[in-house]
Parts: structure tokens; sequence; C-alpha cells
């Protein structure tokens, strides 16, 4: 699995494009130079991440997916961010923690796991929160066996059932297929939910699902999907109503709106009516452009 971490021929996510980061971009859109935008308290995740000091969310530049209304498009398609070394990452780690942070939230960090590793190497024995590793789903089992000792937490989004929605808008006709599998895998590899004594998780899979404008069946079928297929009581459902159109979304004239009330409503239903009640649903006002924080390199 090593070869994994080796910029010269990238195979770290199901893209496997082979690129050599060291002289060109992957899919992913990065080199072989660690790049974040961000390192400061979040405080809108799950409120068991979140907890009442925030999480020490890092978002790192770039991403394997290509999704049409990404609401962090400034760093996830674009170049938006700074170099840092694996030490300077050690720093931050350690910075959040001292600022009372409840965890290390690594958002969208595949593409930079073999400067992240090694980050985490220098910092692990100084850490005492845990590390969550939050990310699209789009993942390979090979990769995630590489952080069986690094991450407590797996924060994946669960976005799409139908293979012709994930082509049009995230450009991964695959999608569901790997999803699908690596999901199963992250509660595997972290067991059981964890909490300490304040409610803050400290081991486990939260499964986030963003309900789209028109994919409301979509939704349905995942929803499906996971009471058939995961066990029950290992992992947390966060059912999000925020889809707000964003980026390219305009393109796509299906999507260029927010969700309706009875959209949201009816995968909430189903959800319920199918026992998924162990988890998180939003409040239709949190359609807001003002939950995507500030790129302004805070923290690097």
């Amino acid at each position: 699995m090593e070869d994994l971490l080796d910029f010269n021929n990238c195979h770290l996510c199901p893209r496997n494009c082979g690129i050599n980061r060291n002289i060109s971009v992957g899919f992913c859109g990065c080199g072989s130079t660690l790049k974040a935008a961000r390192a400061a308290l979040h405080h809108w995740e799950e409120p068991c991440i979140s907890g009442t000091r925030g999480s020490g969310a890092v978002f790192f530049s770039g991403c394997t997916l290509k999704c049409c209304f990404c609401q962090n498009h400034l760093i996830s398609q674009g170049t938006l961010g700074k170099e840092l070394s694996p030490k300077r990452l050690e720093e931050i780690f350690l910075s959040l923690q001292e600022q009372g942070a409840h965890n290390i939230d690594l958002i969208t960090a595949t593409q930079f796991l073999p400067q992240i590793l090694p980050a985490l190497d220098l910092v692990k024995h100084k850490l005492h929160i845990p590390v969550i590793y939050n990310c699209g789903g789009y993942e390979k089992i090979e990769t995630l066996a590489l952080l069986k000792d690094y991450i407590d937490i797996y924060l994946p989004d669960l976005k799409y059932f139908d293979s012709s929605l994930s082509w049009r808008y995230s450009k991964a006709k695959n999608y569901f297929e790997i999803a699908s599998e690596v999901i199963p895998y992250m509660i595997e590899q972290t067991g059981e939910l964890r909490y300490d004594a304040q409610g803050i998780l400290q081991k486990g899979v939260i499964i986030r699902h963003m309900v789209l404008p028109g994919c409301k069946e979509d939704s349905i079928q995942l929803l499906h999907w996971i009471k058939e297929n995961l066990p029950k009581g290992n992992y947390l459902l966060s059912l999000l109503s925020q889809y707000t159109p964003f980026y390219k979304s305009s393109d796509y004239p299906e999507i260029n709106r927010r969700i309706t009330t009875y959209e949201y409503n009816k995968v909430l239903d189903t959800a319920i009516s199918l026992g998924l009640t162990q988890g998180f649903m939003q409040e239709k006002s949190s359609a807001k452009e003002e939950y995507t924080p500030p790129f302004d390199l805070e923290g690097i």
C-alpha cells in the first residue's frame, strides 16, 4: 500500500489518474505541495462535533469530485490556498487544540495524505482530541486502510444513488458504487459510536446526505439502502437541507434553486418511517450563504 503515497504516479483516489504530481496537477487540481485555505474553530458541524467550543477545521485545497454546486468551490475547484510543510501543519493542529477545539477536522484531505500522515505522526502523541476525516464519500478502501491508526471519526457524504445524477453534477459516474463500499468499511474500522462525558463524539461515523432540488426520490433510495445495508446503531445520519445554488448551479436550471419544504419533509418522513432516527436534521433556515466560512487563510 505504500505506493499509494507516491506522487510520481498518483492513485490516492478512485480517479486513479496516474499523474506525476511532482510536475503536473492531478484530477484533484493539486500538485505535490500541501495547500490549505483556513484553519480555525468551526461551529457549523453537527452538534456532537462542534460542541460548545467548535471543531478544529482545516480546509485543504483541491478535491477529487467536481460538484457543480460546491459551496467551497473557491478552494475545492480553484487554486486558493497557502503552501504548508508537514511541520507547519503539526503546529496548526496543536494551535487548534490549544484554542479549545473538540477535535481536528481534516476537510477534503485525501489528495495530500503523503504530507498529512507525517504531520500526524509528529503530533499524535501530543493530541488528546479525536481526528476527523471529513470527505465526499468518494474514496478508495486501500487509501482508507492507511488511516486506521490516525482517524477516530469519519464524516463522509453519501451524495447520490443514481449514477446519472453523480455524473451530471459531480463528474463521477461510479460514485454510489464507490461510496457504498467505503462507508461500511469506515464503520467497520471505527467500531461502535463513543462519546465523552459532554456528549462530544470520540469515535464513529456520521453519514451526511444533502437533499438536492428535484432529487427527493434519489434521496429516498439512499435511505432504503442505508436501512438495508448498514448496522443499526453504529453510525449517525445527518440529513442536510442547506443546499444553496453556488458556483455553476446556474448551468443546471433544475437545481438552480433551493429545495422546498415539501421535498425535505418527504425525505425526512421516509427516514423516520424506516427507523433512521439516530442522528440529525437541519432547519430549512440553514440554506444560507453565510454558513460557508471565509477562505481568508486564517490560521494558516
